[in-house]
């Protein structure tokens, strides 16, 4: 790592200095500053000076360097712990944590948003809509949180006057699926305002000609979060209903306190709130209180009491606004639904930016809570960082260097210890009956703490003229030295805000001021319990945060401010060494450099890099995982760079880490190939046995189909020899789709079958009349609905003497001359019938077919022949689909014969269409 940046730069790790001393320490941090290097590390921490000018070091190209990559791998940046803190809870599934620290003007909020942009952009590669949300309203928050909790200071432009730790949760995937923010102390006053410290900060929200594109960029997230126009409105109505409760002044006429005025602004006020004007003067004017008879009375205010009402219910109209804020984007970015089972293990990285150690000219109740706050944070740190790191190397037994360190503890008790710290102490004042002032509160310290070694007033060191008499008192900070002023303290504490706001908040017709104050909905007589004081309720807030920041994996930042002037180019040597002293950092890179860059129980090591050793992949055969550690360190040589704990091996140099780190990645396609591959045949081989299970199933089954449609039809069909349709009207079973041709085939030779049976029962004599049907029916194939197929077919009509009778005898004889002249065997059909010529006449005719010729015969000439044509030149038979008795007879002379047959005296309207094509079909076949 210290050669990806020239010497010119300096000592990118502070790890590496010669000689670790508070000068070479300077010299280095001066340096970088001065050549653009803002970020350096001490081991895992990043120490970041503030640079107080834009630089291009936040892009896209700068996300991709800083992606995967371990932290000693590139130059140090904000992006090397972020991507730190993603791997850990990504690799081992450990929540973690990224604390930024430092004073007021350091530079912790641009940090913050850093860091929160970088894990935006890392995660979510496939895009999901759902994740792409969560991503934008996490972004978009930091925007709205800044508008509403942030102010410009004398030390910092955009203090931020809350502090913030945010939760992001993770899927086991490594994307953001929600998160949670709790906010620590909004403070509602500073040393230079009576009223609302935050006012100036709402005036830029509100008067957007002033700063219009920040006012765009506030209602853009407020939209992208969830916030609905009628809620943006709320909000709005809130901030004018603070900066015009600043107009509202007092006056007292004939002792009866009065709001001055013609009440203009009392009623724009209640048009705000949505509530009533008569309402809102009476609030500001009245208190309600519950006697101890139980009795409820009006007591007027003095003008003092109306004043201090009007600024108190201007602190908390906006401290109940932020928090709404606060718990409406909790409400959005919230995880639901989530089933650990279903979705895997829920990972977080907590992201903390809070106020920094703070010394003002006048420091008051809100810096001595700030400056407790830091006090509890670097405790966590000594606790963390140094003192875990020297118990550790005890713990394991790792010979090293003892590092003496300043234990913050007593500090930290000096404020908060139960009964006997300050915060003890103002809390009894605050409950205690009586007038207690904040003097003699102060004179209680001062007799309770008068021999510890980090507090001091001026009762107590008379000859200390920089504080005053009952006024000031002192602590000894491990960041310096702070004096305090304790005017203002009670009321702070006790941050009392009358009943009969509350309860004309809770009245608002607006549902949004409404669920602000859920508190306004009690009954007098239940809001007479004294709740807990400021101090008390920070305190517990304080405590809860290292709760939940001790059981992460931390990363630091720590923030330092070069110069007093926001100077891009001035680095104030004394103000830095004075950060850097009550940072702990020169005892933060002794530990580090007496220490291990880089520790891990053997069985993660031995889990994470095992593929680069012969003698430990895929399993070792040795007796401990110690012992495979040990070859593995062994046969990449650095067995020099490392030690031994019990439990534990400690890597001394980044370097050996980073060879190891180098040599698995370039394993790690290789092995996921070869994974790949087995998993892949193993998929396959189950495949093919699930296929060939599956196909044996398939054909015991078809075989059971095949041999169940047998029996099926074998049981229908058992007894159709003895049925008298000889089974043509059984059902034939479906067959399986394998069977269908046979099936097809089946049927037929049954109908065959049964054919040959209704043949075989036909009379000799019948059989010729049989087979003419027959072939009538396959060639008109319905299309005549009658054609004679029920009668006896006769033939021979012309010589039927009862269809015939009077010409019967003639023609006997004139069939029997042909017969001799032409030869022919038989006759098949004979009948009268009318002759239609091309010119649409007709007359009355004969018509006789034998085996070997068609006559023409005249039936009014005794049958004489007009026309014979030999029966082969007939090509075939037209007629029509109706009831009609037209037969055209086609010839390869197309001499086509156009004829319409006619009954007789016995049939005179009988169908003989049908009868005359079944017999030419059966003799010419065509």
């Amino acid at each position: 790592m210290a050669e990806l940046e020239a010497l010119e730069f300096g000592k990118s790790d502070f790890v590496l200095l010669d000689e670790v001393n508070m000068e070479q320490f300077m010299e280095n941090l001066k340096l970088r500053f001065e050549m653009g290097r803002i970020y350096t590390f001490i081991g895992e921490v990043v120490v970041s000076v503030n640079p107080y000018r834009e630089m291009d070091i936040y892009g896209k190209e700068a996300i991709s360097a800083y992606r995967g990559r371990e932290l000693y791998e590139n130059p140090p940046h904000l992006y090397a712990v972020a991507d730190a803190a993603y791997k850990a809870m990504k690799r081992r599934a450990k929540d973690t944590c990224i604390v930024i620290s430092g004073e007021s003007g350091a530079g912790k909020t641009e940090a913050s948003k850093y860091i929160m942009q970088y894990i935006a952009a890392i995660t979510n590669p496939s895009q999901r809509e759902e994740v792409e949300s969560v991503k934008n309203v996490l972004l978009k928050s930091n925007c709205v949180l800044e508008a509403f909790g942030n102010a410009k200071t004398n030390r910092n432009d955009n203090s931020s006057r809350f502090g913030k730790y945010m939760d992001i949760n993770f899927s086991f995937s490594g994307d953001p699926t929600g998160g949670h923010i709790n906010n620590y102390l909004l403070e509602k006053v500073n040393e230079e305002q009576v009223g609302v410290h935050l006012i100036k900060r709402c005036v830029v929200c509100l008067q957007a000609n002033s700063d219009q594109s920040s006012h765009r960029a506030v209602r853009t997230a407020l939209k992208v979060i969830g916030f609905s126009e009628d809620e943006i409105e709320s909000i709005y109505r809130v901030l004018a209903t603070i900066l015009l409760l600043g107009n509202i002044q007092f006056g007292t006429e004939e002792e009866i306190v009065q709001v001055e005025g013609d009440g203009e602004v009392v009623s724009h006020i209640a048009e705000l709130t949505s509530t009533q004007p008569q309402q809102v003067e009476k609030a500001l004017l009245f208190r309600t209180v519950a006697t101890g008879g139980g009795d409820v009375i009006e007591k007027g205010h003095s003008e003092q009491e109306a004043c201090f009402g009007r600024e108190a219910f201007s602190k908390a109209l906006y401290e109940r606004l932020f928090g709404w804020i606060v718990g409406r984007i909790n409400s959005v970015i919230e995880v639901k639904d989530y089933n650990p089972m279903l979705h895997g293990k829920n990972t977080v990285i907590g992201v903390l930016d809070i106020y920094g150690f703070e010394i003002f000219d006048n420091n008051s109740f809100e810096q001595f809570c700030i400056n407790y706050c830091n006090e509890k944070l670097q405790q966590l740190f000594i606790e963390l960082i140094l003192r875990q790191e020297q118990e550790e190397y005890e713990r394991e037994g790792v010979a090293w260097q003892h590092i003496e360190y300043f234990n913050n503890q007593i500090i930290v008790d000096l404020v908060e210890q139960n009964h006997k710290g300050i915060l003890s102490m103002l809390d009894e004042a605050c409950l205690s009956g009586g007038r207690v002032t904040d003097t003699v509160c102060l004179d209680s310290m001062s007799s309770r703490l008068a021999q510890h070694p980090h507090y001091t007033d001026r009762k107590l060191t008379p000859a200390d003229k920089t504080m005053e008499f009952q006024k000031h008192f002192r602590i000894r900070h491990y960041a310096g030295d702070v004096t305090y002023s304790v005017e203002g303290f009670l009321d702070k504490n006790k941050d009392l805000l009358f009943q009969d706001f509350k309860r004309l908040m809770f009245n608002s017709t607006n549902p949004v001021l409404k669920d602000m104050w859920p508190d306004g909905g009690l009954s007098i007589t239940e809001v007479t319990k004294r709740p807990q004081t400021a101090a008390s309720l920070f305190k517990n807030s304080i405590v809860a945060l290292v709760d939940k920041l001790s059981c992460k994996e931390p990363y630091y930042v720590r923030c330092v401010k070069p110069n007093e002037m926001k100077s891009p180019v001035l680095f104030d040597a004394a103000r830095c060494q004075h950060q850097v002293a009550y940072l702990g950092l020169l005892e933060n890179v002794r530990v580090r450099r007496a220490g291990f860059a880089y520790r891990q129980g053997y069985s993660r090591f031995l889990l994470r890099y095992k593929m680069t050793c012969e003698y430990t992949w895929p399993n070792h055969l040795m007796a401990t995982d110690r012992e495979a550690v040990e070859a593995i360190v062994t046969q990449h040589g650095f067995q020099d760079d490392v030690a031994y704990g019990h439990t534990k091996l400690f890597v001394r140099s980044p370097r050996s880490l980073f060879s190891l780190e180098q040599e698995r990645a370039a394993l790690i396609p290789i092995l996921v190939l070869f994974l790949q591959k087995v998993w892949r045949g193993a998929l396959a081989r189950k495949r093919c046995r699930q296929l060939r299970a599956v196909y044996a199933i398939m054909g015991c089954y078809r075989k059971h189909k095949l041999k169940a449609h047998f029996l099926e039809v074998e049981r229908r069909l058992a007894n159709a020899r003895n049925m008298a349709d000889y089974g043509r009207g059984v059902e034939w079973p479906l067959p399986p789709a394998a069977l269908a041709q046979f099936h097809d085939i089946t049927v037929t030779l049954h109908r065959r079958w049964w054919a040959h049976q209704v043949v075989k029962r036909i009379p000799p004599s019948e059989v010729s009349e049989v087979r003419a049907k027959v072939a009538a029916l396959g060639a008109l194939d319905g299309a005549r609905k009658a054609w004679g197929v029920g009668r006896p077919w006769e033939r021979d009509y012309l010589a039927n003497a009862r269809d015939c009778p009077e010409t019967s005898s003639s023609f006997l004889r004139v069939s029997k001359e042909l017969k001799t002249r032409d030869q022919f065997g038989l006759v098949l059909f004979s009948g009268l019938c009318r002759k239609v010529n091309r010119f649409n006449k007709s007359t009355d005719r004969a018509v006789l077919i034998t085996d070997k010729h068609l006559y023409k015969l005249e039936p009014r000439k005794q049958y004489k022949v007009l026309k014979r044509t030999p029966l082969d030149q007939l090509t075939g038979v037209s007629l029509t689909g109706g009831a009609d008795q037209t037969v055209a007879l086609h010839t390869t002379s197309q001499d086509d014969f156009l004829l319409y047959l006619q009954g007789g005296a016995l049939w005179p309207g009988q169908d003989r269409a049908g009868e005359l094509v079944g017999i030419l079909r059966l003799i010419l076949h065509f």
